[in-house]
């Protein structure tokens, strides 16, 4: 069960940042120029960010190792295309079906774990899973350049198939299935559908701006896409079953804590989009060593996560939620005066230092409040999201044209690289901003649990109410106390999961 859970989510990871690696490759050979690089990452992340949320209602109600395994297929066949893609639109269609696939498996990984393995190993099945993914994301790299260097770039989406195969053979014969009975049976497929078309028609507007101006056809892409959203927030708010109710928006930390995100990964996501391609096309680093550059940024986060949660359990994640967005400003200041030639250990590793010590206090402070269930589904779509906003408006903003490529293309990026950096930094400033909105000292539930005398990630954890279910409640380790809306993580187990110890 572990291994399949592992394998199938590491090889999401392993996948997004491999491709980041090897888009100059992509571009050298497709002729996609910034516009076409833009897309190919927020292909992905406009269906991932999307059908997320819908995915989780989807296993709770039809089986959480089927939709994994679904995922698993999808991602793989997806994987397949976008490896024989003759052109940028055949590769962009390949991304957005990974996508897809990416949204079907990531909220059934942890199900299955929470709904597999019984209460006194659940908690070190999930550190495990964490750990081992997170290490995947650490290599993705190294994978990526080195595929790139030896061979070719299509290699990087041919190395999926092999670990597909793996994990649906071990899924079908060894992973119990489990649902729960109670999932609401007519799900938010309009709401989905909406979503998938309000990120689209935005993204493709952001892009295109960037590249060709306001044409008529950007113009209406941005129309099309606000509407979209404006009719979601409408209809969401009119379903008794929302795949987003708006109601959980009522607690002030979870809101706050969901704008901070907003900004935070904005930042992040389009800091390694840019400096992966900036580190080789500008500063003519192979692509080994430009994925080897925000190695920090992985290994760094990777061993301060259990001290820096536990910080914020004993003091409230209020001052990492401050201080963390702001050394990732400062460290956003210090790339901004990277030069065409850059040394890596005084003109980016500074940086990437920093940038790694704010995220680890900023994301690891920020748990407490992404818990099992809706808010987590919440919180990862909104980060995806802001990424992919990020990616997309943030070279247009600071005059990077998106169209251009070849040596003009790496000239307006070394030009418009520090002028991008200065507005990420803005975005880590205004996160901080937010956090000081939240409350002073330790959140409710650490509270609770220091008075029982239990660790905070041992107490149930109070969820923001919503109006069709009443107040819910999510274990951070635990099984949920109630099944969660929009949640993976909760219900009851059938067959084999449900009384054999597992």
């Amino acid at each position: 069960m572990l291994a399949a859970t592992v394998l199938g989510s590491g090889m999401a990871f392993l996948d997004s940042t491999v491709v980041t690696v090897a888009l100059p490759a992509i571009e050298q050979e497709l002729d996609t120029g910034l516009a076409g690089q833009q897309w190919i990452v927020n292909g992905y992340m406009i269906t991932l960010s999307s059908l997320i949320l819908l995915s989780g209602s989807l296993a709770d109600r039809f089986g959480r190792v089927r939709l994994f395994m679904a995922g698993i297929a999808v991602f793989a066949v997806a994987s397949a295309l976008c490896s024989m893609a003759p052109t940028l639109e055949l590769l962009v269609a390949g991304r957005v079906a990974q996508g897809v696939g990416g949204a079907l498996l990531t909220p059934g990984s942890l199900a299955i774990l929470q709904a597999g393995f019984r209460e006194d190993d659940r908690a070190r099945a999930i550190g495990a899973w964490s750990g081992l993914t997170g290490v995947a994301s650490a290599v993705g790299p190294f994978v990526g350049g080195w595929l790139v260097q030896i061979g070719d770039w299509r290699l990087i989406f041919l190395i999926n198939l092999p670990l597909a195969a793996v994990v649906l053979a071990i899924a079908w014969f060894k992973v119990p299935e489990s649902r729960d009975p109670s999932a609401p049976q007519n799900l938010d497929y309009g709401g989905a559908l909406l979503g998938v078309v309000a990120l689209g028609g935005i993204t493709y507007a952001l892009i295109q701006w960037g590249a060709v101006g306001a044409t008529p056809a950007v113009l209406v892409g941005a129309g099309v896409g606000v509407v979209a959203l404006v009719v979601f927030l409408v209809v969401e708010a009119r379903r008794r079953a929302p795949m987003l109710p708006p109601s959980i928006f009522r607690s002030v930390p979870f809101s706050v804590t969901n704008a901070a995100t907003v900004m935070i990964y904005a930042a992040l996501g389009t800091l390694l989009f840019l400096l992966v391609i900036h580190l080789q096309e500008v500063g003519g680093f192979s692509p080994v060593a430009a994925g080897a550059a925000s190695l920090p940024l992985t290994v760094l986060m990777l061993l301060l996560s259990a001290r820096s949660g536990d910080l914020a359990s004993k003091i409230g994640p209020r001052p990492q939620l401050i201080g963390g967005p702001l050394l990732l400003a400062a460290g956003l200041v210090y790339l901004s005066r990277m030069p065409t030639d850059p040394g890596y250990l005084v003109d980016v590793f500074p940086g990437i230092l920093l940038v790694a010590m704010g995220m680890s206090a900023t994301v690891l402070a920020s748990a407490a409040q992404r818990h099992a269930g809706l808010a987590s589904g919440v919180n990862n779509t909104f980060a995806r999201g802001a990424q992919m906003i990020g990616v997309a408006a943030v070279p247009a903003l600071a005059g990077i044209g998106g169209g251009s490529g070849g040596q003009a293309g790496a000239s307006a990026l070394a030009q418009g690289f520090g002028p991008a950096m200065l507005i990420l930094a803005g975005l880590a400033v205004v996160a901080a901003l937010c956090a000081v909105a939240l409350p002073r000292g330790r959140m409710p539930e650490a509270r609770e649990a220091a008075e029982r005398g239990t660790a905070p990630e041992e107490a149930p954890v109070a969820e923001p109410e919503n109006e069709e279910h009443g107040p819910f409640f999510c274990g951070v380790s635990g099984p949920p106390m109630r099944s969660c809306p929009g949640s993976s993580a909760g219900g009851e187990e059938e067959g084999p999961a449900a009384g054999d110890g597992r």
